[in-house]
């Protein structure tokens, strides 16, 4: 496999100085609304050698919230704090419990939140990018604390119960951002690499856009991000994992289905017209290896240049033959 430094591209990770402080600090003083023009805006103006990118939303989520009056005044900010409590303070009966909650009318609450991923580019390596995430979250009233028809048993079904009482859902107070954490991928890779014996899926991924015809035109970060997760080892370490996603899912191109039996001139064709969809050249590879296309199209193309179809630039002929000897997907 030819590395990044042999194929004449600068491998110096890149150096930038976005701060999480700054970051944080930025996101509680902005107004959370949908289209994020100002958080978006506000890190313009605190790193202006970078342009701010909106990547991509993660999806929804839905977190426990707290407690409220039905004038929307705060009871409690923590469901499962308040309930256990509460509970305690009742003498650890159930039924004083459950009075109390309904002579008070209170309602429980949850937080709905999305994800924003932010990206500035600092290089001119696929990996010289900054990803930023931020939780956009609200809080929503929606139901009953306690059903008087189906009175809860213990605190947890108090807490999550099968059958709540539903009301028409309102906003508590304003929606907000927080900040979650940066990324400074081409630094993140270098240390996803130190501790394997052969290269993550998503660094070959990173190489194969330095080393094609792609690399020339066109920014990574535009097309594609991080998804970053934690978990714990066998022996307690936390270990990292990443997986490369497509910033967005609107109006994918497609290939028809006998495109997995195509060569030559058609087949050319229509790889042709799937890049010009995607916005980019040798698209088709980086779907493939995401594994939003058949395999067998890379396989019937490396078919094809074995009998001098000469449809692929050098650069991108050498990718896939490494693609070829050793598969890979992300």
């Amino acid at each position: 496999m030819t590395k990044p430094e042999e194929a004449g591209i600068e491998t110096t990770p890149a150096v930038s100085t976005f701060e999480g402080p700054v970051l944080a600090r930025i996101c509680r003083d902005s107004l959370a609304v949908e289209g994020d023009e100002q958080l978006i805006t506000r890190i313009q103006k605190a790193y202006p050698h970078y342009e701010i990118k909106r990547a991509r939303f993660g999806h929804e989520w839905y977190r426990l919230g707290g407690i409220v009056k039905p004038d929307g005044s705060r009871m409690a900010a923590d469901l499962n704090e308040w309930a256990e409590r509460t509970f305690l303070e009742c003498g650890q009966d159930m039924d004083a419990l459950t009075d109390f909650c309904e002579e008070q009318n209170l309602l429980a609450t949850h937080h709905k939140g999305v994800t924003l991923y932010l990206t500035a580019q600092t290089g001119e390596n696929a990996e010289d990018f900054v990803q930023i995430e931020v939780d956009r979250t609200q809080e929503w009233a929606e139901r009953y604390l306690v059903n008087v028809d189906d009175p809860p048993d213990d605190v947890e079904s108090l807490i999550d119960p099968i059958v709540p009482i539903k009301i028409k859902p309102f906003a508590i107070g304003s929606a907000r951002y927080t900040y979650r954490r940066k990324t400074e991928v081409a630094l993140f890779l270098n240390e996803l690499g130190k501790h394997r014996a052969e290269p993550h899926p998503a660094q070959r991924f990173f190489n194969d856009w330095n080393s094609g015809s792609t690399a020339h035109m066109h920014a990574l970060s535009d097309f594609w991000s991080l998804r970053l997760s934690q978990h714990l080892g066998r022996h307690g370490e936390q270990r990292m994992n990443v997986e490369v996603i497509i910033n967005s899912s609107a109006n994918l191109p497609s290939l028809d289905a006998s495109a997995n039996t195509r060569h030559g001139k058609p087949l050319a064709t229509l790889l042709s017209r799937f890049d010009s969809q995607a916005g980019y050249p040798f698209a088709w590879f980086f779907f493939m290896v995401k594994g939003l296309i058949s395999p067998h199209i890379g396989e019937n193309v490396h078919r094809d240049l074995q009998k001098d179809y000469a449809y692929l630039p050098d650069r991108d002929t050498e990718t896939l033959r490494r693609w070829m000897d050793a598969p890979y997907s992300v």
